[in-house]
């Protein structure tokens, strides 16, 4: 489909998101036993499905006279902010924990953004960037709890509706619920209705498998997960209200698991992603399916959809770090 968008233009102005590849699987269906298809959303400019909602509140931002982007992320939200507002000629500062790494700071100083690091946890940079927002001119870009930030992510679903069959069940990974609630509202505008989302997290860092078995929101004490992409304490409202709107199965991995993830991933088709994302992957290396069929959670599947988010915090060596960590 080129790098056409499946998303309206803004003022004129094209998404600043592609359309991803999606591709089948022959290792991942080899595997499971099942068609899998992989929509590659690490192709995006910025490495993850980020830049489809945080592209898309940008724009809308610009056209309402915004001045100055602030963000707060653990690096992948903050990365397509920066690579945003370099898109649309804005000056950009971003929040990060200390948990972020160094080289995610230098992609984002590339891209022309202020890095300022606060906090522990994304929730402490978080509150630091919407004091720092709070000015007339700035816009506070929030990673996931917005309502252009699920409408943005949305174009997901879309273009796979355009490039394959209705599957049998949708895999995504979890974290402050931002792409879960575009998942959602994107199979809403494509009549995948019917469809259920198998939505996976690390333990460590499960706020939403969390606040489905309390049946409200639970704050985590910490995130001890090396899946620090998805480490929001608390998941947004609005991604645990679908959860009884839609058909949604919560489920996690082990650390180790997403991590293994990663490592086959790589040697299955080349290509590097976060544990975050390893954590979706992982309901395929790990069989999670079939558990869930023996629960009774999932009927029979043929085609599944798994969204590989990507994530730009990660390179070789803290693949290979992980590995040892893990005894992989």
């Amino acid at each position: 489909m080129g790098d056409e968008s499946a998303d309206t233009v803004i003022n004129g102005q094209k998404p600043l998101h592609i359309w991803t590849p999606l591709i089948e699987s022959v290792p991942l269906s080899k595997h499971s036993g099942f068609i899998v298809h992989l929509k590659l959303d690490n192709n995006q400019p910025s490495s993850s499905f980020k830049i489809r909602g945080i592209g898309n509140l940008c724009q809308k931002a610009k056209s309402k006279g915004c001045k100055h982007i602030v963000c707060s992320s653990g690096g992948n939200a903050g990365l397509a902010a920066a690579y945003a507002a370099r898109k649309l000629n804005l000056p950009c500062t971003v929040y990060v924990p200390t948990t972020t790494p160094e080289s995610t700071h230098q992609k984002l100083r590339n891209e022309g953004s202020e890095v300022i690091v606060h906090g522990s946890v994304w929730n402490e940079a978080n509150e630091m960037a919407m004091k720092a927002a709070d000015q007339p001119g700035y816009a506070s870009v929030h990673p996931f709890d917005h309502p252009d930030v699920w409408d943005g992510h949305s174009s997901i679903i879309e273009e796979m509706a355009a490039d394959m069959k209705k599957p049998d069940v949708v895999i995504t990974c979890v974290g402050g619920g931002g792409l879960l609630c575009g998942v959602v509202q994107g199979m809403k505008k494509v009549g995948w209705n019917d469809v259920p989302i198998i939505a996976m997290e690390t333990i460590g860092s499960d706020s939403y498998n969390s606040a489905v078995k309390a049946g409200k929101l639970v704050t985590l004490k910490e995130i001890s997960s090396v899946a620090k992409s998805l480490g929001s304490l608390t998941v947004c409202q609005q991604a645990f209200d679908y959860y009884s709107q839609h058909p949604i199965i919560s489920a996690t991995v082990e650390d180790k698991e997403a991590v293994n993830a990663c490592l086959k991933f790589a040697d299955d088709h080349r290509i590097l992603v976060e544990p975050a994302c390893g954590a979706a992957i992982a309901a395929i290396y790990s069989h999670v399916i079939p558990r869930l069929q023996k629960e009774g959670k999932l009927k029979d599947v043929k085609s599944v959809a798994l969204v590989v988010c990507g994530g730009a915090s990660v390179n070789l060596s803290l693949l290979l770090n992980w590995k040892e960590q893990f005894g992989l």
